[in-house]
Formats: C-alpha cells, sequence, structure tokens
C-alpha cells in the first residue's frame, strides 16, 4: 500500500517572515579594476575591514569574500600595464539603500574608495578602485 503524504498548511506569517530573512541574506558582488600602472613591481590586497557604506544610514556590509586579490598582510602582484581585477562579496545591503561607498578602513593611507555607488536591482556592480589617501 502507498503511503499518501499530505503537503502541510503554513501559516501566512511565518511564510512572510521567511522572506523577510532571505531578503537580509542576500549578498551584494563587487567587481572591482585596478587600473594599469606604468610602473613595475605594484603590489595590492585588500583588508576584512573593507566596507559598503549605506549613504542613507549608518549601515556597513561586511567582507565575506575576496576573489582574485589576498586579504591582508600578504600581497597580490599586479601585472606591469595591464587592468587587475578582482572580486569582493559582502553581506547585503538595507532594502532602501539608493547608494553606497566602498570604504576600505586601514590605520595607514592609501586605502581603497568608490564614492556613491549607484544601487542597482542584482547589486553586482563593477568598479574602478582608486586609493584615498585620508
Amino acid at each position: 500500500m502507498e503511503e499518501v503524504i499530505i503537503k502541510p498548511i503554513i501559516v501566512k506569517e511565518l511564510l512572510e517572515s521567511l522572506q523577510t530573512k532571505v531578503e537580509e541574506e542576500k549578498q551584494v558582488i563587487v567587481h572591482c579594476c585596478f587600473p594599469a600602472s606604468p610602473f613595475l613591481g605594484n603590489l595590492i590586497r585588500i583588508w576584512n575591514s573593507t566596507y559598503l557604506m549605506d549613504n542613507q544610514s549608518d549601515h556597513k556590509s561586511k567582507l565575506i569574500h575576496a576573489e582574485n586579490i589576498t586579504i591582508y598582510p600578504n600581497w597580490t602582484p599586479v601585472p606591469f600595464m595591464q587592468d587587475f581585477w578582482f572580486t569582493l562579496i559582502f553581506s547585503g545591503l538595507p532594502k532602501d539603500c539608493k547608494s553606497f561607498d566602498l570604504k576600505e578602513v586601514i590605520p595607514e593611507e592609501g586605502g581603497f574608495f568608490v564614492e556613491s555607488i549607484k544601487r542597482n536591482t542584482l547589486d553586482v556592480y563593477r568598479v574602478k578602485i582608486s586609493e584615498s589617501y585620508l
């Protein structure tokens, strides 16, 4: 005899609360270009203290993963006269975020900084990295 499995009924409120949790866990992908340099021996790295900072609130999305670039204290060599691409993955931004900054918060000069990145529906971005000297 075949067992009949009855589909459970899930309360609407529970489904709505689960949807909220899914939206909170969305990740943001930032493909970064470090522009070609005429200097030999360039090295770059990213610090774990790199964030996406919402321009409308105090929210900071944390760096979760870095691809094709090393994490401090290690260094990545940059090819001579070639744009160098790497990818950063961050925790999700607030639903109402319209723009954000990418900022590497470090205890020395030269942290990466990209200002006022306009939010899109996919949360996937391509940016050109510059250095801040604050």
